[in-house]
Formats: structure tokens, sequence, C-alpha cells
């Protein structure tokens, strides 16, 4: 049966006219994406009580009123802080293996089956007021909000679980009670509650490491590790067997290394969890890659080039053919950047191809091929095909080997253009490592546009920013006197609940482009060593690593000690 449009039901509840009705209507076209019934309510044509009104009658559902109700602490403790903050709902009874929640958007109802999901229970909404969630969510979990430390208290006193733990992880264990277990509210509960706080913080990995005496568990936001209360240490069987149930692993095989999918959609949008399982000593350690679509950034404008570099790389991705290299050492930032530059290049016009290992966003309008070299399918290999597809730009993840080298040069001599990531410490490095594959000199001038280096160094809070003295010890890391800096600004991050008390919040860019010339081609061609290269290309414009970083620095974006942990001194 069609749900009734929340218009219509409005009009029919008396809430409004038909020519309000359809003044809402145009108003709603010119606020794409916004709900007629926010608008209505931001209009002051109805109040939130009506909205909640209409809303259930549209769903067929009940309306409570928050404040009238006690919410009993047990049923509170099956939603957990970070669970109810974001799905903004509030759990009210529980009940034969049924949670009903209240919630202010009703009309969303993957919400409901991502919350099946997580809770394993069946879940029964009623409506209310977003002001009534908001109250409810500052009354019952502000005060006592449910953190990892309850949860894993709670554990540690559960002698049942911990008895099954024990017996499970002592070698003879049947496959149904070892499901069972880790099917258990308690795991299930701590796991969601850890992927949650990843995902909220925009972690990129989340780490469950077993020792011969704890059971660790680490979370790798904005490049840094830190770790979280460690659950008991019996826990780590169930926890590793309840993520490889989700990732769709052999749970039975314990001696070999796994690597599996994850996909959720958590507040609306998708997040892909890369799992891989590694036998260790004391256990099966699991690494977690969280990518999050909706936090990926796709914009040339957000990596954090200044205006005058970006400039120029915007022009050098945009001639017809070439090779354009970005280099860095792993988790740099490289294939953002890349998908940044394919992202603006991305036109009806143009064909454009990538081969990565493994793909890790997919944009929409390009072709993308993942590589698996298991069944042959390397990155040389993809790479003829591609060829065959009549592309106009190529994105090669990596290249590797002189074989892939190869084929990326002959593609960019054939009028394509060619994007690629190889790992070296700077800009005119590239050029040697090229040559040390076995590249001719004369197809890396004919060929090579320009090489991009780049770092990521954390930013400083903006919470809690505040101006510091740089220290002759700071000074002398960057070699630099303190006459040198007479007059220049540096910057702290206090450290505040924004940023989890760190003093940084979130990660930018600092790079370093050679764009190619003919002085820089005739140096190639005389094979002339790599620091001669770099003080050419100096002198051509290029701003080294280290000296874009100190510009990050005297703008307040980030501090000393990133930048030099990042870089390393020029020659």
């Amino acid at each position: 049966m069609a749900i009734r449009r929340i218009g219509q039901i409005l009009v029919d509840l008396g809430f409004i006219t038909d020519m309000q009705l359809e003044m809402l209507l145009e108003e709603q076209q010119a606020r794409p994406g916004e709900l007629l019934g926010q608008i209505a309510v931001s209009l002051d044509l109805i109040d939130e009580d009506q909205l909640a009104q209409a809303l259930a009658e549209q769903m067929g559902l009940q309306v409570i009123h928050l404040s009238e109700v006690s919410v009993p602490s047990e049923v509170l403790r099956y939603v957990t802080e970070p669970m109810a903050q974001l799905y903004r709902i509030i759990p009210v009874a529980f009940k034969d293996n049924t949670l009903t929640v209240a919630t202010c958007d009703p009309q969303k109802l993957s919400v409901i089956d991502e919350l099946r999901n997580f809770l394993g229970y069946d879940i029964k909404p009623v409506v209310a007021t977003e002001h009534d969630i908001m109250a409810a969510l500052d009354r019952y979990y502000t005060a006592s909000a449910e953190s990892v430390e309850r949860i894993i208290e709670d554990l540690e006193q559960d002698q049942e679980l911990a008895q099954a733990a024990q017996a499970a992880e002592s070698g003879a264990f049947d496959l149904t009670s070892v499901e069972a277990l880790a099917d258990s509210a308690p795991v299930r509960k701590l796991l969601n509650m850890v992927l949650l706080l990843g995902i909220k913080d925009h972690a990129s990995d989340l780490h469950f490491e077993p020792f011969e005496n704890e059971f660790k568990i680490r979370i790798r936001a904005d490049g840094v590790l830190y770790e979280m209360v460690p659950p008991p240490r019996h826990l780590a069987f169930a926890i590793t067997t309840r993520i490889k149930v989700m990732a769709d692993l052999d749970i039975a095989e314990r001696r070999l290394p796994q690597d599996g999918r994850i996909r959720l959609t958590v507040g609306g949008h998708p997040v892909d969890l890369r799992v891989s399982v590694l036998p260790t000593m004391f256990g099966e350690s699991v690494v977690m890659r969280i990518l999050d679509r909706s936090v990926v950034m796709l914009d040339l404008e957000a990596v954090g080039m200044d205006p005058n570099m970006l400039a120029t790389f915007r022009e050098m991705i945009r001639v017809p053919h070439g090779i354009i290299l970005v280099t860095g050492p792993t988790g740099s930032g490289k294939t953002t950047t890349l998908y940044g530059a394919l992202n603006e290049l991305n036109r009806v016009e143009d064909k454009i191809i990538t081969t990565e290992d493994p793909v890790e966003y997919d944009i929409e309008g390009i072709v993308q091929i993942p590589i698996d070299p298991d069944i042959g399918n390397t990155f040389a290999h993809c790479l003829r095909s591609i060829l065959r597809q009549d592309p106009d730009k190529i994105l090669v993840g990596e290249i590797r080997d002189l074989e892939t080298a190869e084929i990326a040069v002959q593609a960019s001599l054939t009028g394509h253009m060619v994007f690629s990531t190889l790992h070296t410490n700077d800009a005119p490095g590239s050029v040697t490592r090229l040559r040390d594959m076995g590249i001719p000199p004369f197809l890396i001038t004919a060929t090579l546009e320009g090489a991009l280096a780049q770092r990521l160094v954390r930013k400083i809070c903006t919470h809690c920013r505040e101006e510091t003295a740089a220290s002759p010890e700071m000074l002398a890391d960057l070699e630099l006197t303190p006459e040198q800096v007479a007059g220049k600004k540096f910057y702290r991050g206090r450290g505040c609940p924004n940023c989890n008390n760190t003093g940084f919040r979130g990660r930018t860019g600092i790079f370093e482009l050679m764009e190619m010339n003919d002085t820089l081609r005739d140096l190639v061609n005389r094979n002339v060593a790599t620091g001669e290269l770099r003080e050419a290309a100096i002198q051509s414009g290029m701003v080294p690593l280290r000296e874009a970083g100190l510009r990050k620095i005297h703008d307040g974006v980030t501090t000393i000690e990133e930048v030099v942990r990042e870089t390393i001194i020029e020659a």
C-alpha cells in the first residue's frame, strides 16, 4: 500500500489549508533535500506535536510523550550512547525480544533495519517530537553516559559468559556453541560500541590484538593509534569470532590468515569495513580498515594545497597525455588526491578507467577495476586490457615493477593521460625510482609531466587552539634560529572534549610539486643525481615539503612536532 504524502495528511488533519500546502510545496523546491514537515515547522504553520501526530498517521504508528515517561535503566542499557545520539532514538520498553524505540524520523525505514542488524532484536518504533528526543538524550545519556568502560565492567562480572568463552577457547569446541557465544548480547554490544565510536571519530582503522595476559583494542584516528580500555582477556576469542561471522569468514579456521569485508549502513550512509585476520602466538589479531564514503574528500580544494600550487596542479592534470605521479609513504593520502583529480576530470566527453588494489571508493561515471594477483590479474595485465577499452585517462593504483612502468609509459606515448603512485620520499625521487626500475631517461623526459610528493599532518583543534612559544629545541628540529622566526607565531591545541583532549582534530596535506620543464628534462637525460635534480627543481619554483610544512605552522594549521615527524631535512 502506498504511503500517503505528509502534506495531504496535514491538510486532512486540519493543521494547514490547501493553499498553505501549495505554498509549502513551492518552498520545498527552493530548499532541496529539506523535508516538507520540517519546513512547515520552520514557517510556524504547525508545531512539533502536530508534525509528530501527522508522521504517526502516515506510518501507522503511536505517538509517545517522552516527558511523561520514565524509562527504566535496564531498558536504556539496550542502546549505547553513541548509537542513541547517532540515530536520535530513545529505547522505551523491552518485551518478548522486541525493543520499542522512540524516534522523530519514523519515515527513515532504513534506520529500523540498521538497528535490527546492530542489536539483534525486533524493533518497534513509536513517534516523538524532535524536542522530546533531544531532551531525553540529555536526560538519560549525558548524566550517566554508557561508556566502553561500563560495558567492560559488566562483561568482567558476567561469570556465565567467562565460562563459555574459556570453554570455547580451550580447543575442543563445537561450532554451534561458538556461534552462540559470538552472537551473545554483551559481545554484540561491545563490538557495536567500538565500531560506532570509530566511525563517529572518523577513525581509519580498528585493531583487536591478543597478547598473553591481555586483549588490546586500539583505534587509529588522524594517523595516530589510541588505546581503549582493554576488555577481559578471555573475551578475545568471542570478539574475533563475532567479527569473522560479520565478515563471512571461516570461524573454524584459526591457523591461516583470512581477509573479508563487512558492509554496514550507519546513519543512512554506507560504510565498508575491510577485515584482516592474522594468526599470532596468543590468538587471532584482527584489523578493520574503515572506508566511510561520507567523509572521503573527492575535492581538490579540500586536500590542503595552497592556491598557487592548486592552480599549477589543475593545469598539469588537464594536459592531453603524459604521466603524473603522486608519491609518499603508505597512508599519506595519495589515493585521495588522485580521486580528487579524477573527480574534477570526470566529464561525459572523457572515458576514465582505474585499476586499484583494492577499489576503496566507487566514483560514479568512472570504470573501476579491482586487482587480484591470486588469479593473475596484476596491474600490468589489467593495464594491457584497459588500453583496448578506448580510455582517455587511466589511473594505475601503483607502479610496482618494470612491466607496469613500461606499459604506463607506452600508454602515455600513445595519447593517454596516466595517473599513478610511487613510494618515494620526495618528488624528484620519483625520477630516480623510474630510472632504477629500468625506464630509459629519454622515455622519462618524454612522458613525465610532473610529480607530487605529499604527507599528512594533524590539524590543531580549532576549539582549543592557542598561541605558544617555540622552544630552542623545537627550532633546532627545524634547523632554524630564533632570528629567522622573529615575528612569526606558533600554535598548539590545549585539548578539549571536541578533540578527545588530544589538541588535534582532522588532518591536512603538505605538498611538494615538481613540474617538469626543459631544464629538468635536460638534467634527467644527463642522469644527474637526485640532489642536483632537487636543487634545480627548487630554483624552478618547487616548494620543498619542509618549507610547505613551515607555512602550515605559521598559519596556525599544525604544530612543529607534526611537521618534523612527517618531513625530512633536505641535504
